[in-house]
């Protein structure tokens, strides 16, 4: 660590100003010099920057782009919106929008997905709008340069409707889908993101459209999903790859109710997945799925929920066509709060992920 990180004062007390730098200014402090871009990336400054208490969630949507000066019930009926990033500090109500990706004057791709790495933000797959085939694009978000690059393209042919998650440091896992031809996949890669680079994995178990991905234990779950035989009709099993091992565990019968959308469940963190079932949020795996709480009306149409220690955050709208929003449940105090936004924040959500900045 360099000694003279802000002249005068111990290398200690630099550091102890540099971790309170807020995620918003990341790109300006990194501007300064290196030795402080140099500091912000390395692991010791997040660590102290983490130990401290001063990180802060972050969750980005692919959000459709509404104009606040239209009329409300004009805006329900968009023909095909243009979606954009968003994001939504939960504890602090701060909302922002991050810079469109180059060479995607049309907005995000319909249906990408989103998948925060250490510090970056991965948008990977979703359908072309110029070509409505399968695209497999990668773009890589640095919060610290405040810059996009395009990365490798997804390898393998067509694949939409992926299972996805990152292990938070800088792998991404993607499994299932399906191919240009409905099909559903077994077949599994892993996205390097510091090297740029795809290896493939193995195949799961079973073929899995539309499954849920979520990283937990030091695992990649992959949560439902249904065979290319029984379109639409959720399989209730779920399958765990071992990064360290490299290969999958046995098929995990009855980890949800039979014939229950897996979209909605993620690692509550601290040991029980959470989901929206109806109008409650649940928490447990297999048979012990309990209630946790009651889901406001605002959120009941949920789009996307994110979840850590102590807090669950849902995304959603009243009903179909609505204004969509957010809401936090505070899971010690048993309490619901609205993250209030103005109309721009306010658009169809396809897809999100949750950053730790």
């Amino acid at each position: 660590m360099d000694s003279d990180l802000i002249p005068g004062l111990p290398a200690d007390l630099g550091l102890d100003c540099l971790i309170r730098v807020p995620h918003d200014d990341f790109s300006s402090v990194a501007s300064v010099c290196r030795s402080w871009k140099r500091e912000i990336q390395l692991p010791e400054y997040w660590r102290r920057r983490k130990a401290s208490g001063l990180t802060r969630r972050v969750v980005v949507m692919s959000q459709a782009r509404v104009d606040p000066t239209r009329d409300l019930s004009a805006r329900k009926f968009a023909a095909v919106p243009s979606y954009r990033l968003t994001l939504c500090e939960p504890e602090t109500g701060l909302w922002g929008e991050l810079p469109p990706i180059p060479g995607c004057p049309d907005g995000l791709p319909m249906y990408c997905q989103l998948v925060g790495a250490g510090l970056s933000l991965v948008v990977m797959g979703g359908y072309d709008p110029d070509t409505w085939r399968a695209s497999p694009a990668v773009h890589v978000y640095d919060f610290v340069g405040a810059a996009w690059r395009r990365g490798a393209d997804m390898p393998g042919g067509e694949r939409l409707f992926f299972a996805c998650a990152s292990d938070r440091a800088g792998t991404v896992f993607v499994a299932g889908g399906h191919d240009g031809e409905k099909c559903a996949l077994r077949s599994a890669l892993a996205y390097d993101v510091a090297r740029d680079a795809w290896r493939a994995a193995p195949d799961m178990a079973v073929e899995r459209d539309e499954a849920k991905g979520a990283w937990r234990g030091g695992a990649f779950h992959v949560v439902g999903g249904y065979p290319t035989s029984a379109q639409g009709r959720f399989e209730a099993s779920a399958e765990a790859f071992d990064a360290a091992a490299w290969r999958w565990g046995p098929v995990q019968e009855g980890f949800l109710e039979t014939g229950a959308c897996p979209r909605d469940c993620v690692d509550g963190g601290d040991g029980r997945m959470v989901t929206c079932r109806g109008a409650e949020v649940v928490a447990g795996e297999g048979a012990a799925w309990r209630a946790v709480a009651e889901l406001p009306r605002h959120v009941r149409s949920t789009a996307y929920v994110a979840a850590w220690p102590g807090k669950v955050v849902v995304v959603g709208s009243e009903r179909f066509g609505e204004p969509y929003n957010v809401c936090v449940f505070d899971r010690k105090r048993c309490k619901w709060e609205r993250v209030e936004a103005s109309e721009e924040f306010k658009g169809h959500v396809q897809s999100g992920c949750c950053i730790e900045l």
